[in-house]
């Protein structure tokens, strides 16, 4: 079992491990239907040609479970409390991607020990493609109510 993250271990600058996929058209398109999304850019590369595509494309909401599984996987034990996300370019399916982040703040508040993450999904050249935020919840935080900062 994976240890879970403690708040004191974490600081302001702590980077998350990148997390490196290449998503195939076949994932795409299963993830598009399970999703009931079928439209045409998200199942096949003809399809999202005809409606004025480049090709294939990945729903945004699949770049957002890429995000929340960056998480999940570097910050164990943790809940996702709020995540948000801008859409920069087509993400298209087949190429490598790297999700990656960094911690930016630590707060102690009321509703638990929370930390602040800037996030980034980037072609294997380094584009960005998709920026985010999260705000994570710390396990065993019951909060220790100052509000302030860390």
């Amino acid at each position: 079992m994976t240890p879970t993250v403690q708040f004191e271990d974490i600081d302001v600058g702590h980077e998350l491990p990148a997390l490196r996929v290449t998503l195939s058209s076949a994932a795409v398109r299963d993830y598009a239907l399970a999703a009931r999304m079928p439209a045409g850019r998200f199942t096949s590369e003809e399809a999202a040609r005809a409606e004025g595509l480049p090709g294939q494309i990945v729903p945004g909401n699949m770049s957002l479970a890429l995000f929340a599984r960056l998480l999940a996987t570097t910050l164990p034990g943790t809940t996702l409390r709020r995540l948000s996300a801008t859409f920069r370019a087509l993400v298209h399916p087949g190429r490598a991607l790297v999700v990656h982040g960094v911690v930016t703040e630590k707060h102690c508040t009321d509703h638990g020990d929370l930390l602040e993450c800037d996030l980034v999904m980037e072609s294997a050249d380094g584009d960005r493609l998709v920026t985010g935020t999260a705000t994570v919840r710390v396990p065993g935080s019951a909060g220790r109510g100052s509000g302030v900062g860390h």
